[in-house]
Parts: structure tokens; sequence; C-alpha cells
């Protein structure tokens, strides 16, 4: 998984959700990047001003 991808417990997220959260988990999760799962509850918590494509990406996988 790339550095600003988005993880589940199972699922590391498509190349295109990803991409998607890129942007994002280098903005406001730098700290945590190479670990997906603090990338993951990084953008959580900064979900209010997560980028649109981003917030698509957690909202289809029910978070």
């Amino acid at each position: 998984m790339t550095a600003g991808g988005v993880a589940q417990a199972q699922h590391a997220g498509t190349q295109t959700e990803q991409s998607a959260c890129s942007r994002d988990a280098s903005r406001f999760c730098r700290k945590d990047l190479g670990n997906d799962s603090a990338v993951q509850q990084c953008l959580q918590t900064k979900r209010a001003s997560l980028s649109a494509a981003c917030k698509k990406v957690f909202a289809s996988h029910g978070m």
C-alpha cells in the first residue's frame, strides 16, 4: 500500500482509493505515513477537513 492509502483491517484499498486520499494523508497525517492503520485512524479524525474524493472512499466503506 502506498504511503497515503486508506487501510481497513482486511482491505488495503484500491489504487484509486489510495490516490483519492494520498494528498489528505500527506497533509494531515504525515507523522503516520507508512503505518496504514494509523493513517486510517488519523484521516477519520480529520474527516470534516478531507477532500470530497477521500470522504467518498470512507463513505463507500461504511465509515
